[in-house]
């Protein structure tokens, strides 16, 4: 992937995306070792204020012995304050790469377009991929090979159940999303999915605990992601039984992780005992935000051939 952007999970062949994963599993058991990006620099532009991908980035960047630049909404109001196109192309003579998180995916792909440098998406409404590939990382990490793993995804069917469709379908794992009707996983998400290589499968419940009998891993997310705040309370009431409680992981295999991207509203989409207990893997998840990262930027600008 050198060189090229990585807007999408669909950005990568199925080979791709597991040397993506392989190289990331080297690096966080061996370190970074000789891949330096020395005299390289990342802009990192957020619409979107962030934790875990602020830092992962600039410590992926700062591990791999580069720099990153931060550059929040109001500093740089783009399409407001200036064009998206002249954001891109002013970087472009400064960085080496950009990453943005933003409200609305044209945004990433504008920025790609007139960007002469490699762009990551580093959240969007349409995909998350960096967040995917943590969550890859992780199963790998308990599981070993991903053919076969049973994944539950219980929530709406956002832009990280997008990302995770794609990237399971791809890995051979398999993503059951358990959504309230009207918060299911888009129709064209779906077709695309079917459409991609892979021995993944990817299938759509309205149970949640449906959703979760059989599954190695139960991972939830917000009911209402930034930019829907208005519409909480409604949701609230559209996902009423979809909490990942003590009752909900009862129908879940005894051994089977729990899984969050973080922030949780913990007493709403997962309760405070199940992201507290043994069984919880969302802070190796946030790490792996770093490591997936630190692999993607490494192999994007050249360190890691």
């Amino acid at each position: 992937m050198l060189g090229r952007d990585f807007l999408s999970v669909l950005d990568l062949s199925p080979a791709e995306l597991e040397g993506v994963l392989d190289l990331a599993l080297g690096m966080k058991r061996d370190g970074p070792g000789a891949r330096s990006l020395r005299g390289q620099t990342l802009a990192l532009i957020f619409e979107k204020p962030s934790l875990r991908t602020r830092t992962s980035f600039e410590m992926a960047m700062h591990r791999l012995g580069g720099h990153a630049i931060y550059l929040n909404a109001h500093e740089v109001q783009m399409g407001e304050r200036e064009p998206v196109k002249d954001v891109a192309r002013v970087l472009s003579r400064m960085v080496q790469a950009i990453a943005a998180r933003t409200y609305a995916h044209q945004t990433v792909v504008d920025l790609a377009e007139w960007a002469s440098v490699p762009v990551v998406n580093a959240l969007s409404d349409e995909e998350h991929p960096c967040q995917a590939l943590a969550d890859l990382l992780t199963l790998r990490e308990r599981f070993g090979n991903l053919g076969g793993v049973r994944l539950a995804y219980v929530g709406e069917g956002n832009n990280v159940a997008r990302s995770l469709a794609y990237a399971c379908k791809m890995t051979g794992a398999h993503l059951v999303v358990a959504s309230p009707h009207g918060y299911e996983l888009p129709p064209e998400v779906l077709a695309r999915v079917e459409a991609l290589p892979g021995e993944g499968r990817v299938t759509q419940v309205f149970d949640p605990h449906e959703g979760v009998r059989g599954a190695a891993a139960v991972y939830t997310d917000v009911w209402a992601s930034m930019g829907f705040e208005h519409e909480i309370a409604q949701r609230r009431e559209d996902f009423r039984g979809f909490q990942v409680d003590a009752a909900l992981m009862a129908s879940a295999p005894s051994d089977a992780i729990v899984m969050h991207d973080l922030p949780a509203h913990r007493g709403e989409e997962i309760t405070d005992e199940v992201i507290e207990s043994p069984r919880s893997v969302v802070f190796e998840q946030a790490e792996n935000r770093m490591h997936a990262q630190q692999a993607v930027l490494a192999l994007m600008l050249g360190a890691a051939l």
